[in-house]
């Protein structure tokens, strides 16, 4: 069996609902934000909002453990860039006020 007939086959047999979209979309959200995160505090707060995304499908798919974990990384993503934004913005102010104009 080649290649294009295993995967002519999965998507053959997938039936997406709204729900599986939704998970699939949130969880690959998450993976991006995630990679690119180091490259600034907007790709950090992505990656906490497709943590929660994902956590409300896991609670909605009845996977409430994921939707735990998925809601503390969430939390644990957001504080993280809360801390990049107010550190940036205290290296703006120590620059403004050892340069004045």
């Amino acid at each position: 069996m080649h290649l294009s007939d295993w995967w002519n086959d999965i998507v053959s047999h997938a039936h997406f609902d709204a729900l599986t979209l939704f998970g699939l979309i949130s969880v690959v959200a998450a993976l991006v934000f995630y990679s690119k995160e180091e490259s600034g505090p907007a790709y950090t707060l992505g990656f906490g909002l497709a943590c929660f995304a994902s956590s409300v499908y896991g609670f909605l798919q009845g996977a409430w453990p994921f939707g735990i974990i998925e809601a503390v990384w969430g939390i644990v993503a957001t504080r993280k860039w809360l801390q990049r934004v107010a550190a940036r913005a205290a290296l703006s102010d120590s620059s403004k006020t050892s340069n004045p104009s």
